[in-house]
């Protein structure tokens, strides 16, 4: 398992999120914290240092919102108002999953089971109003060299 921890000011979460970018082996990302600890605003970040010219919005109500980066899309969910794992089946989950496209899943423990091997999980801790401690820890078991993203990403 590798883990890499960065405590930041918000003011500087672009940078944060430029090099957490840098360090993604996989296109699947969970990203765990507590209601208002700032997932949201980190995925618009990450998304921003893609390439992204997109306005990105939180997914509460939609579940889904897409995203177009330069030669892929970004799929970003937040699954806080799933309350069970067919309502996530319903809606053609799994054809998200397995799309070969970059996931951001917002409140993951509510498909847990279904998410693919191959991820790294990013945790957000609320220091304080303007302060944030963000853990990206990734499962370096799952690494081949046959899923393991080898070309440069952006």
């Amino acid at each position: 398992m590798k883990t890499i921890e960065y405590t930041y000011n918000i003011k500087d979460i672009d940078c944060i999120a430029a090099k957490v970018l840098s360090n993604f082996m996989f296109k699947t990302v969970i990203l765990n914290g507590s209601m208002g600890s700032g997932k949201t605003t980190f995925v618009k970040a990450l998304i921003k240092a893609m390439g992204s010219k997109d306005i990105v919005t939180s997914p509460t109500f939609s579940i889904v919102n897409q995203y177009k980066i330069p030669n892929d899309k970004v799929f970003h969910f937040d699954f806080y108002r799933i309350e069970s794992i067919e309502e996530a089946y319903n809606f053609g989950v799994e054809d998200y999953l397995y799309s070969d496209h970059w996931l951001f899943i917002e409140w993951p423990d509510r498909i847990q089971s279904i998410i693919p091997k191959n991820s790294q999980a990013i945790t957000i801790t609320d220091l304080d109003d303007n302060t944030r401690s963000l853990k990206l820890t990734i499962e370096t078991e799952n690494l081949t060299k046959n899923i393991a993203m080898t070309e440069t990403k952006f």
